[in-house]
Formats: C-alpha cells, sequence, structure tokens
C-alpha cells in the first residue's frame, strides 16, 4: 500500500430509544496518509465540521484482524476501541460538553489485500450508560492512484 490513500468511511446508525426515527446515514471519502508499524496499520486523516471553525485531526489504527482504534483531537476528542465481543468505556469531547460512552462491539471484519483494506465494524453505542443506537460502520482504504472504488 502506498503512502497516500483514500478512506471512504460509511456507516448508519439506528436510534434506539426512538424506533421511529429515521437511521442516520454517514459518508465520508477524503484523502489521507497510511503508514504500517510493528504490524500495525495507521491511517491519518483530518475532518472538517461544517459551520463550526477548526478541524479533527483523525488517527485510525488497525491491529491484526482483532481491532481497530479511531483517535480523533481537535474539536472533537476520544479514543474508541473496537473489539469483537468486548465492551470499552471512553470520553467524548465536544465542543458543547463531555460524554461517556459505551462501545460494545458485536463483530468486526477485516481484511487486507495488496490493493486495499477493508473493515466492518457492528456495534452497540451507550452515551452516559444509555443504549442510544445500534451502528454499522464500513471502512475501505485504497491507494490515491487507483481512485476510490465504490
Amino acid at each position: 500500500m502506498t503512502k497516500e490513500v483514500l478512506i471512504n468511511i460509511t456507516g448508519i446508525h439506528t436510534d434506539m430509544i426512538e424506533r421511529g426515527e429515521e437511521d442516520e446515514p454517514i459518508a465520508i471519502i477524503t484523502p489521507a496518509n497510511y503508514f504500517k508499524k510493528n504490524g500495525k496499520h495507521y491511517i491519518l486523516y483530518d475532518e472538517v465540521a461544517e459551520g463550526m471553525p477548526g478541524v479533527t485531526k483523525n488517527k485510525i489504527k488497525i491491529s491484526g484482524d482483532h481491532m481497530i482504534e479511531i483517535m480523533k483531537n481537535g474539536l472533537t476528542n476520544t479514543h474508541m476501541v473496537f473489539e469483537k465481543g468486548k465492551r470499552h468505556i471512553t470520553g467524548y469531547g465536544t465542543p458543547f460538553g463531555q460524554l461517556v460512552m459505551g462501545i460494545h462491539t458485536k463483530d468486526l471484519q477485516i481484511s487486507e489485500t495488496e490493493e486495499e483494506i477493508k473493515a466492518t465494524i457492528l456495534y452497540h453505542l451507550e452515551v452516559n450508560e444509555e443504549a442510544v443506537a445500534e451502528c454499522k460502520i464500513k471502512i475501505s482504504i485504497t491507494p490515491k492512484s487507483m481512485g476510490m472504488r465504490v
């Protein structure tokens, strides 16, 4: 894999409180930097929030086929850990205040080829000890020279 990559993140969060509410899809396609160190994959990219000044620096760390960590620093600050069958608690700092998040990863699938790294994460999200959403995120990392695959 080259240093310059594109990262495609898609996801859906199904509200567990208001079951009749529409699911909220997310989609991000952005350039990123990639490197591999000590057998772990690292993807670095900046995220801009609409209507707010500043950026959030993101780092995704993929450890083998069993763990993904997402670290955010800037407008939002957190260190989320996704490990199949495990629950992790983390703080989530926003411009509006601090939240306590629980992440219970139900399933985690990671695949890797010479040209692409793919991951699918299924998890339950808790905020301040209350179940709020069932979530599914798909991540695809490809060399920038190849363009983004759909």
